[in-house]
């Protein structure tokens, strides 16, 4: 009898130690998803906000951009990337978004209606490129985002955050409370 107690105390000690580690395991493979998605929004932040992607929107918002893809193509070589350089930009974002990699909130406070303006403004190339070449997939993320952006923005649109800075204390506060309520 007392080897039958010392086999069902060990394998009592077994079990334990294994949901323990279960537990465990699972808390880690949380935090570690938590700060992969920490990383990537401090990395996009810090490429929305260097001089490459200044660059950009200086190119996007003071040229006349091509209407067609035989005018995308007639222009110059350098001007060509750089539009490409932003529609992937536009196109990378709009996935991260789509794919809960970047929160919609923190594309709307630091880009806001660019994205939705930027579309518009290329909206008639993009078409054309995406018969003219086949490929109906062509910058659908980027579209989709300045919609979303262009639908939030009228529907809730949010007041600037020097007007009432305690306002979005408040939504924020309530919005932590929320993800440790789901949690």
């Amino acid at each position: 009898m007392n080897n039958e107690l010392i086999a069902l105390i060990a394998n009592l000690a077994l079990t334990l130690s294994f949901i323990v580690a279960v537990i465990f395991g699972i808390a880690q493979v949380r935090a570690a998803a938590r700060d992969r998605k920490e990383r990537l929004t401090l990395e996009a932040l810090r490429n929305f906000q260097s001089r490459e992607f200044a660059s950009l929107i200086s190119f996007i918002t003071t040229t006349n951009l091509p209407q067609t893809y035989e005018e995308f193509r007639a222009m110059h070589e350098k001007e060509r990337v750089q539009f490409i350089q932003f529609a992937q930009e536009m196109e990378s974002l709009g996935l991260l978004v789509a794919e809960g990699y970047f929160d919609i909130d923190l594309v709307d406070k630091t880009l806001g209606s660019f994205v939705s303006s930027s579309w518009e403004r290329g909206k008639k190339l993009f078409t054309d490129m995406r018969k003219k070449t086949s490929d109906p997939f062509l910058n659908e993320y980027f579209q989709w985002l300045a919609e979303l952006i262009d639908e939030r923005m009228k529907e809730i649109p949010r007041k600037p955050f020097h007007e009432s800075p305690e306002a979005h204390r408040k939504k924020n506060r309530m919005r932590k409370k929320d993800i440790a309520r789901k949690k």
